[in-house]
């Protein structure tokens, strides 16, 4: 017994020296790499309002979100501060190797930090579906590996594909969603995921989960429109706010609906109110028109909620899937309906409705060297480039193909690691120990925690823990 609690502990303190180890090789690419934009050199003013609305959003919302599990709340926060800090490091690390200059660096600006947070959020995602049976060391594995495979994917999707994804549905939604739920795949072919007491929520832990709610649902329109300029991104704020707002009031009425007592569900109203942002991503600087936004939140809504009724028990039971925090029905489904919608939009889209948008919007759509290039120009006064010539259908055609080569490389991708993840050096955490903040954080010491013992009204003994001040300590 003392000899496998000794391995146990050396166990951890290794993962701990891989963190650590990891931590100084981003330092040591950090400074071969990276340096300083011109933008971020002294006297240029930036708008930092938005940007800090995202950072709210991967910090604040996505690690209250997690909390929902009655005694996993301490890891769900406390494990998104350390995933989130290291992984946006190695967010800027990999888009920085597209964009080195020919001093040999690549620059960091505002925007990069900006890409970086947003990158963060698909492997933040995937987490959702393994929180609670994983080690830090996995998570942050995972984490690295999949900025590694995201950032190539979307740099196939924006510069060779020209698919359009104002607010990364598919490039973070959906990449994050199916990796995850392939890495989860990859746990359940080992072992077959089992009934847990901790999974549960608790009423407490049910609030705070809201807290996570609320800030996403607050800054969802920030997070679809960051990247856009001038009029799309007007429109992206306008869509998202409509198409968010439509999600939450079809979420309530679903989980009502499908209760037995018309009820709401506290696990549908903490997610799938959300799922009008995803899905409304893709198309959230295009012509929707408000009804349109409407009705994309509000399918967004009701297919998150069927999902979490139905779809999410089939999954587990039929495919060994365990999803913990449903990512399937908030991230991975509305993501299919955000490409799905961006495609359809994208077909739609002429110069009548956008006039020289159209061609801000979709890059891919200016004309090659020619006449056709030079009237534009000259009626709208711009200085475009040839661009690829592409119709209203090709452009739709690549928005579907930017969506399914998004699926299969983070399906392939996502197995690949989940085979990682299973190695012993990545450490595992045992059923016994899944969903419960005792593996990883210190409570009671007998230094500092005296114990009383009571003893009540039918004669049973009960034990309750009396914590010395902060102050003391």
């Amino acid at each position: 017994m003392i000899m496998h609690e000794k391995l146990g502990i050396c166990g951890e303190k290794q993962h701990v020296i891989i963190l650590l180890l990891i931590q100084v090789i981003v330092i040591l690419l950090m400074g071969i790499l990276m340096t300083y934009g011109p933008v971020a050199r002294p006297n240029v003013q930036r708008n930092h309002s938005m940007y800090q609305d995202i950072h709210v959003m991967i910090w604040i919302g996505f690690g209250f979100l997690m909390t929902f599990l009655r005694k996993y709340g301490q890891s769900a926060v406390g494990l998104t501060f350390l995933v989130g800090a290291i992984l946006v490091q190695v967010a800027m690390l990999c888009e920085g190797v597209f964009n080195i200059e020919k001093n040999g660096k690549a620059p960091l600006s505002l925007e990069s930090l900006l890409s970086a947070d947003v990158a963060v959020a698909a492997p933040l995602i995937s987490m959702g579906a393994l929180l609670g049976k994983t080690t830090y060391i996995q998570l942050i594995i995972m984490g690295v590996i999949e900025l590694i495979v995201y950032t190539i994917n979307k740099y196939i999707g924006e510069h060779h594909f020209v698919a359009v994804d104002a607010g990364d549905s598919m490039y973070v939604h959906a990449f994050g969603a199916y990796f995850g739920l392939a890495v989860s795949f990859m746990f359940g072919m080992k072992e077959k995921p089992k009934e847990n007491s901790l999974e549960g929520s608790s009423y407490n832990s049910d609030i705070f989960a809201m807290v996570g709610t609320l800030f996403l649902w607050l800054f969802w329109p920030s997070f679809n429109s960051a990247a856009l300029k001038g009029d799309e991104q007007h429109r992206a704020i306008i869509n998202t706010l409509l198409s968010i707002a439509g999600s939450c009031v079809v979420s309530f009425a679903v989980s009502a609906f499908v209760s037995k007592q018309s009820k709401f569900n506290m696990v549908h109203v903490q997610n799938s109110t959300l799922a009008g942002g995803v899905a409304i991503g893709t198309a959230a600087g295009m012509m929707c028109e408000p009804v349109g936004s409407l009705m994309i939140g509000s399918a967004a809504g009701m297919i998150s909620v069927l999902g979490y009724k139905y779809l999410t028990p089939l999954i587990q039971k039929h495919l060994r899937i365990h999803d913990t925090c449903g990512i399937h029905n908030l991230h991975g489904m509305p993501a299919i309906l955000a490409g799905l919608f961006g495609a359809l939009f994208a077909g739609l889209a002429t110069e009548a409705d956008y006039n020289d948008s159209l061609y801000e919007i979709f890059p891919a759509r200016i004309p090659g060297l020619g006449p056709n290039l030079t009237e534009i120009n000259e009626n709208y006064r711009l200085s475009l480039k040839p661009g690829w010539n592409r119709s209203a259908g090709q452009q739709a055609a690549y928005q579907l193909l930017a969506l399914a080569v998004t699926l299969a490389v983070a399906i392939v991708s996502g197995l690949i690691t989940g085979f990682i993840l299973r190695m012993p050096i990545c450490g595992n955490i045992a059923e016994e120990q899944k969903f419960d903040d005792i593996v990883l954080w210190e409570f009671e010491d007998e230094n500092v925690v005296c114990e009383i013992s009571a003893v009540s009204k039918d004669g049973r003994s009960s034990r309750a823990t009396e914590q010395i001040s902060m102050g003391y300590i």
